[in-house]
């Protein structure tokens, strides 16, 4: 049996406050394949963007580690590209110029001297294509809609080729209908490419429809791994088709019972507010 690709083993994460140590993550252990899509899912609080910024090195854990296709993350690297739920575009550069900052980041490794600007108009050719950006590239990020935007931060994110790509809640400002468009672009990407994708999402049918496992979180504080649903729908999937499926009734009433039967939010962590002031911008 091949090893994973992504391995969090005894992940903690512990953050100083006025009144003490504040507990957010304990004993978070996952084991993710290649290609896998996994998603995030918990109340607010319980700690999932602070486990996605563990897996990007953006933080270091505090017990535990991260290991990604055998090494140590001990900070960020262009094997783990993040999108977070603000695109985040730079804007005075064009779609294609914010596309090809991405590209020229792993260019070196790639082509050499001489193909360079080939290779590299290539590759942003290639994403915008794949995300169908293509006939939007000379305009600037407020010329276009918020779908648009988020889908130039996911062809950015894409360029750096990562082999986990790792998602806040990208889809979370967006309108019903964009969401949805996103939602099966994002499948037929990463059915193309194989990505291994980590996504953070607070909606319970995005996560059935898209994940292979949905990760539970428990509530705050020393958060971690509830239960891990895989979620055997064949690929690719429906939406529609999905809407009569039993199983994918039964996936969902499974997360939902999670989390508002099992994971009330009655149960909240005593801190003082000057000691929820402290770790607010640092947790979930």
């Amino acid at each position: 049996m091949s090893k994973p690709l992504l391995d969090l083993t005894q992940l903690g994460m512990r953050f100083p406050t006025n009144n003490g140590e504040f507990i957010a993550l304990k004993n978070v252990n996952l084991a993710i394949n290649k290609g896998e899509f996994i998603s995030l899912i918990g109340h607010s609080g319980c700690g999932k963007s602070t486990v996605l910024n563990l897996v990007a090195g953006l933080n270091l854990p505090t017990d535990g580690g991260v290991i990604v296709d055998g090494r140590e993350v001990s900070g960020p690297g262009p094997e783990r590209a993040v999108v977070f739920q603000n695109h985040s575009l730079l804007p005075w550069l064009t779609v294609y110029q914010n596309v090809e900052l991405a590209v020229k980041q792993i260019a070196a490794k790639h082509a050499g001297q001489q193909e360079m600007k080939g290779w590299i108009q290539h590759q942003v050719d290639h994403y915008l294509d794949l995300i169908q950006m293509s006939h939007a590239a000379d305009k600037k990020p407020d010329e276009i809609s918020g779908g648009m935007k988020q889908r130039v931060g996911i062809a950015r994110a894409l360029a750096l080729k990562p082999k986990v790509l790792l998602m806040d809640e990208p889809f979370g400002a967006l309108d019903a209908l964009t969401r949805a468009h996103l939602q099966d672009s994002l499948m037929k990407i990463q059915a193309e490419l194989n990505n291994t994708v980590i996504m953070i999402t607070h909606d319970v049918d995005e996560a059935v429809l898209l994940s292979d496992k949905i990760v539970m979180m428990t509530n705050g504080p020393a958060a971690t791994i509830g239960e891990v649903l895989s979620v055997d729908l064949p690929r690719p999937r429906d939406r529609v088709a999905l809407a009569e499926d039993s199983r994918y009734q039964k996936y969902r009433q499974s997360v939902l019972r999670f989390l508002y039967e099992k994971q009330s939010k009655s149960v909240a962590p005593v801190v003082s507010h000057q000691s929820a002031a402290d770790v607010s911008a640092k947790l979930a």
